[in-house]
């Protein structure tokens, strides 16, 4: 693995730890935290697939733009749309006033992102010892 993949996943694994601890944070939690760092964390770790695989992925937020390449490049690769859909949503709506994330919602999100990034790891040859 080469020195730019590492340092997505070491970006990605921040914003994943950091959601996680504002997640159990006991006074004040912001649930809107927790969703926004879960998106980009899974983000993260989907450009870091796609640059280990010597693919330049392109400047978006969207997760079903990145699936979308991941199962070109990784055949085994699939993920539910709607719940790509719900993450990348997830973290914009919540950015802006109007709307707040439970903890019911955080939690959703943050579970998903978790095991995305389960399986993103888990893809054969995604992350090359020598990319």
């Amino acid at each position: 693995m080469n020195a730019t993949v590492r340092d997505w996943i070491a970006k990605a694994e921040g914003d994943l730890t950091v959601a996680r601890r504002e997640m159990g944070a006991r006074k004040s939690p912001n649930f809107d935290v927790v969703c926004y760092l879960s998106q980009q964390g899974v983000e993260k770790w989907m450009k870091a697939v796609l640059i280990g695989a010597r693919e330049v992925p392109p400047k978006t937020h969207d997760l079903v733009v990145l699936s979308d390449l991941l199962a070109r490049r990784f055949p085994t690769w699939s993920w539910p749309l709607e719940e790509l859909r719900l993450v990348s949503r997830a973290a914009v709506v919540y950015r802006y006033p109007g709307e707040s994330a439970a903890r019911k919602d955080a939690r959703e999100i943050l579970r998903l992102a978790l095991r995305m990034r389960a399986a993103l790891k888990a893809l054969p040859g995604s992350l090359r010892r020598n990319a």
